[in-house]
């Protein structure tokens, strides 16, 4: 009987772990990379910190009477041996909505463009600092620009 009410308790206390155990979230913001700048919200599609997942975040700029809106939307692999340290590979869509009283006809002009996304991320096993930087070459119009840069600052919960 002792037994078996060892393997109830330890059955129950397993089943507790793997229920509280979900997916790494984590919000930053972000200087260049996909949004230009933005505030961003990341998931994984996986019970743990690696693998699949998606972003989407809101950004834009703002000077001299043009104002630009981004929203970029993406799909990203992290990839790690130590659960900490990751290299990160993605693709995104930003969606892009520019106004200015520069536009001859319209105010208002809006575009989409591709990137890539191919840098480390620094996020902690539990809760805590999020650090990433990476090299995000842009396909819009058919035209490739190998040379451009994201970093990014946030927290994970």
């Amino acid at each position: 009987m002792k037994k078996i009410i060892l393997i109830v308790i330890i059955s129950f206390v397993s089943t507790s772990f793997v229920h509280a155990q979900r997916n790494a979230n984590v919000t930053y913001f972000e200087i260049g990379g996909p949004g230009l700048a933005s505030i961003n919200y990341d998931t994984r599609f996986t019970k743990n910190n690696k693998g699949f997942g998606g972003r989407i975040g809101i950004g834009g700029l703002g000077a001299d009477g043009i104002t630009v809106i981004t929203i970029p939307v993406g799909i990203n692999y992290l990839a790690s041996a130590d659960d900490k340290h990751f290299f990160e590979l993605g693709i995104n869509q930003t969606f892009l909505s520019a106004n200015s009283d520069i536009f001859n006809s319209d105010n208002t002009k809006t575009t989409s463009f591709t990137t890539l996304n191919f840098g480390y991320r620094l996020q902690p096993i539990k809760n805590g600092f999020v650090f990433k930087a990476a090299v995000n070459p842009i396909i819009v119009d058919g035209t490739f620009f190998p040379f451009y840069f994201g970093i990014g600052f946030g927290y994970k919960f």
